[in-house]
């Protein structure tokens, strides 16, 4: 059962993220940010002048108390212990912001917002350094690889996968993952059969850095690996039944969390897929043919497939929670020592769940 965390927000809740001190902020629709304790105390309360959406929080790891927050085209450094007025801001994006990932030594900010802009804030410069222009429509997510503070990976509604770097304006590698399906597909459709488009809401990158994940509309959760310059799919294979709304790799684990527009949170292991490949390179071919994917339900909880030509196995989720509300955003954190799971839905509250408990 989901423990709630109340009395903070009055609108559904967009965004999460947790400090190393075991404290949580919350962004939510019409400016609210809120600091909890890790017993779901509410610490703190500020609400943004102009009352945009915030949309992302990001605290910094080396200095617990900062918390960096987007709302609208703005983003703003906050202290947590004195919420009411910003240490700085900065308004470098043209258009609302979606998402912010900072990198490993902290010197860079990364914001995606609705043009498909990536803007890199150089932090200690407090100015752009550079502009990525490449996605085509809203960019929904982007994340510097650990271990590596010059590459991140981006993903859009426009249905592409962008791989960076950072001494470059162009994009290393992209992907489209609608044609890659199409591709991919051994029949053409069933008269009837709906296909959602393949538009991508969502990436994490595993702590190893060279594994990263991506979440989308097609209910498909998708596996790849940094391999130099490219990257390869690892992995593809029917997680949700709506839209994969959340991808969410727990830290040092190939544990991945994801979150769906179907209202379920699951977590899988892609540990032993991706070992298992890293063994046999032989296999990597440019293009991923081999992946076919069938999503089948039993009992409540969906169970997808993934067969290849060299291999036939299942994909099954370790736990799979019916939370019941479309997933605006998934965080795993310790709390006492303990791994937890915070959801933010369409209400207006957190849901924590004990991974213990499962």
């Amino acid at each position: 059962m989901a423990v709630k965390w109340t009395g903070g927000h009055s609108s559904p809740i967009l965004c999460l993220n947790a400090s190393q001190e075991g404290l949580v902020a919350s962004g939510a629709e019409c400016g609210d940010l809120m600091v909890w304790g890790e017993d779901g105390t509410p610490l703190g309360h500020t609400h943004f002048q102009g009352a945009d959406d915030v949309t992302s929080v990001l605290f910094s790891p080396s200095c617990p108390t900062k918390l960096y927050a987007s709302h609208g085209e703005t983003i703003s450094i906050l202290d947590v212990r004195s919420l009411k007025e910003s240490l700085d801001h900065f308004h470098v994006n043209e258009e609302e912001i979606n998402c912010l990932s900072l990198n490993e030594t902290e010197n860079l900010l990364a914001s995606a917002d609705d043009s498909g802009t990536i803007k890199i804030l150089d932090l200690e410069k407090k100015k752009v350094s550079r502009s990525l222009k490449r996605h085509s429509n809203i960019c929904s997510s982007v994340a510097f690889r650990p271990q590596r503070p010059q590459s991140l990976v981006s993903c859009g509604l426009d249905m592409q996968v962008m791989l960076w770097n950072l001494q470059k304006a162009r994009p290393l590698w992209i992907t489209n993952l609608q044609e890659d399906e199409m591709e991919e597909m051994e029949s053409p459709q069933s008269p009837g059969q709906l296909l959602n488009p393949a538009l991508a809401h969502s990436v994490s990158v595993a702590s190893c850095g060279n594994i990263f994940s991506c979440g989308a509309e097609d209910g498909k959760i998708r596996i790849f690996r940094v391999m130099g310059v490219k990257c390869e799919q690892e992995l593809g294979f029917k997680g949700h039944t709506l839209g994969v709304s959340q991808v969410c790799f727990l830290p040092e684990s190939y544990l991945l969390l994801t979150g769906g527009n179907d209202g379920k949170i699951m977590l899988w292991d892609v540990g032993g897929e991706v070992e298992k490949k890293q063994k046999s390179p032989t296999k990597h071919t440019h293009r991923k043919k081999t992946k076919r994917t069938t999503g089948t339900k039993q009992g409540g909880n969906t169970h997808a497939s993934v067969t290849g030509e060299e291999e036939r196995g299942t994909m099954l989720p370790k736990l799979s929670i019916e939370h019941g509300e479309k997933v605006n955003w998934l965080l795993s954190t310790k709390i006492k020592g303990f791994q937890n799971i915070l959801v933010a839905d369409q209400t207006s509250c957190i849901s924590l769940y004990h991974l213990k408990e499962f």
